[in-house]
């Protein structure tokens, strides 16, 4: 690794020890109720229970509404939206070392949400979220929202609410240029492989993995770290955060083809569907306007260069 990677390495992991803190200091939001306080973790445990068994279309959202109900109240009152985040993924949610702002695509929409609705995009608290505490955070009414390149799938409905979706990808293998592992396949067989905790990678693993040992970790970038270590022969990821780690770093790369099709979704609480319906009516907005469009706009700034051949986003689906 480069003296200048070194630094960018040793920023970042100094960035995310600070935002942890701050997480873990923050205290727990109040219990909504009808009056616009959160659910508590119980109250979510038992709408989860009620959750359809089947889940034929988990990307169909609620409609669109500018409406102010209680969680969107919750969020004016408080004069700031809280966004979990990651500021780890390069191009996606990540900590510039230069500027020592936030940046990335996810980033870009959390601030177009609270322009929606508080009229300031820097009115937010970005906390960084491990990908292990992304329900969590939402269930103990930590965050507002979580914008993290999370797939939307049929078991995280039962536990969070989701936008429509706002990016397609698909899990992927990264690996050092050079390495005899060529896909998703029994090229892994014997190898070590790396992916995050609570992630659709570890459940992909989980169900095959070609012989593979699998380590978790709190967060993709880690896995990262172990491969540039030696310390792994793979990871298992979304090829959205592979690319954009791919391109920060020049000695691995892409193999093989994504296995799956996932979509990205902003996640909220379960009993906030008020402010599933708002972020939905900011999402209808980011996707208008063609070429031009919010959207493509974020997406020629910050994948394009990394996700090439991209023409629209993806077209959003409702169930009532």
């Amino acid at each position: 690794m480069s003296g200048r990677t070194g630094g960018r390495w040793a920023a970042v992991a100094a960035a995310a020890c600070a935002m942890a803190a701050a997480l873990a200091a923050l205290p727990p939001a109040a219990p909504r109720d009808a009056g616009g306080r959160a659910p508590a973790a119980a109250s979510v445990r038992q709408v989860a229970v009620r959750a359809p068994a089947k889940c034929a279309d988990p990307e169909a959202s609620l409609r669109p509404s500018i409406a102010d109900g209680p969680a969107v109240q919750r969020i004016k009152s408080r004069g700031r939206l809280i966004a979990g985040v990651d500021q780890n993924s390069y191009r996606w949610g990540y900590r510039d070392p230069a500027t020592r702002e936030l940046s990335g695509f996810d980033i870009d929409l959390v601030r177009a949400v609270a322009k929606a609705v508080l009229g300031d995009p820097d009115k937010v608290t970005f906390l960084a979220i491990p990908t292990n505490q992304r329900i969590p955070a939402l269930e103990k009414g930590k965050v507002d929202i979580i914008a993290r390149t999370m797939t939307i799938n049929c078991d995280r409905i039962k536990q969070v609410a989701f936008s429509t979706a706002y990016f397609e990808a698909g899990q992927q293998v990264l690996a050092p240029k050079g390495s005899p592992v060529t896909a998703f396949d029994d090229s892994l067989k014997g190898k070590k492989v790396c992916t995050a905790k609570g992630s659709t990678g570890e459940s992909e693993l989980r169900a095959e993995s070609h012989g593979a040992t699998v380590l978790t970790v709190p967060n993709q970038l880690d896995c990262l770290v172990r491969l540039q270590l030696g310390q792994v022969d793979a990871v298992i990821t979304d090829s959205a955060l592979a690319a954009g780690q791919a391109a920060q770093d020049p000695s691995v790369r892409l193999v093989g083809k994504p296995f799956t099709t996932e979509s990205y979704g902003v996640a909220m609480n379960l009993g906030d569907q008020d402010l599933v319906r708002r972020v939905n009516a900011v999402l209808e907005d980011y996707r208008r306007g063609g070429a031009e469009s919010p959207w493509m706009v974020a997406y020629r700034k910050w994948l394009a260069a990394d996700l090439k051949g991209i023409t629209a986003p993806p077209e959003p689906k409702y169930k009532d």
